[in-house]
């Protein structure tokens, strides 16, 4: 067996609220500037005593619950991340300790920013067909307000907070995964000399253009390695960065529009935990259902991007 099921879904988004009226209170917009431009209307941010680790465990304590596997079972536990709350420990040695997860497996974070949750996905497959096991914890989640700089009205409109997880069994089911990524295209917050020294900057419109041509190629990639086809699929995720990218990706593989699950609406870009949170909401709505093929498309900053197909089995 070398594919992944995706066997159960948990997800957390922390207690603020945070509407474009109330942005439009702080920094030169409106609730129609910000909407008609990305699709946002809401997004959650941290309040004190919460982080990207508090609202890990919360996601990854509800997926493994509803999976109803022990914590023994779980082979390694991976979390994506670019906002941790320490250098050290690791978000994902803090899920292992909060939840019990065994000392003699791997737990480890990886930073693919928006792509993230494919990317550790990827390593937690890697990790089971190397070390052995069946089944694996993987965490998306971000604490993005604690990165902004709130009077800069390009970003801080953009993101929110949240974590999403999921557990997967190793399976014999159609199960494809592409990563790619381009660093000559970014450089460090704060200049090369000042790395980590400043909050998140980013170049929409280039980001624009990169996100419309990697998003499809992935998709037909992985769609391509499994020999199935859109109308195979009965969900698409693509990371919920900005509606009109989602938008024109649809427009430009003439696919169903309702095969295309969007939420940025009320939870805006929230990076590595934006997939994950999405599953949880199909999941927890019961429009994820038993047998259902979905392929999840990340795309972010690096540049990163990767594309994978799951089944659910629920």
């Amino acid at each position: 067996m070398n594919g992944l099921q995706l066997i159960a879904t948990g997800g957390a988004l922390p207690g603020r609220t945070v509407t474009n009226e109330d942005l439009s209170r702080v920094v030169d917009t409106s609730d129609e500037w910000i909407t008609t431009r990305t699709g946002i209307r809401t997004r959650h941010w941290c309040t004190e005593g919460e982080s990207a680790a508090t609202l890990a465990i919360a996601a990854a304590r509800q997926a493994l619950e509803r999976s109803g596997l022990a914590p023994e079972q779980i082979a390694c536990c991976v979390c994506a991340t670019l906002s941790a709350p320490d250098a050290t420990p690791s978000v994902a040695c803090q899920v292992q300790r909060a939840l019990g997860l065994p000392e003699d497996r791997p737990a480890l974070d990886v930073n693919a920013a928006c792509s993230g949750f494919v990317y550790g996905t990827a390593v937690a497959r890697g990790l089971l067909t190397t070390l052995g096991g069946q089944y694996a914890l993987v965490v998306g989640c971000e604490a993005l307000s604690r990165l902004m700089d709130p009077t800069d009205r390009s970003t801080c409109v953009l993101f929110g907070d949240g974590a999403g997880a999921a557990v997967y069994a190793l399976a014999d089911t159609p199960f494809a995964i592409t990563l790619g990524a381009r660093g000559n295209d970014a450089i460090h917050a704060g200049g090369p000399d000042r790395v980590g020294s400043a909050p998140i900057t980013m170049d929409g419109k280039a980001v624009f253009r990169f996100a419309v041509d990697a998003l499809p190629k992935s998709l037909n990639k992985v769609l391509a390695e499994t020999g199935l086809t859109l109308d195979d699929l009965d969900w698409v995720v693509c990371h919920q960065a900005n509606s009109r990218i989602i938008d024109h990706c649809i427009k430009h593989l003439n696919a169903d529009p309702a095969k295309f699950y969007k939420n940025m609406d009320r939870h805006g870009n929230t990076s590595a935990a934006s997939i994950p949170v999405a599953l949880n909401e199909l999941a927890e709505a019961g429009k994820l259902t038993p047998g259902q093929r979905v392929a999840c498309i990340g795309f972010g900053g690096g540049l990163t991007w990767g594309g994978m197909i799951l089944t659910y089995k629920g």
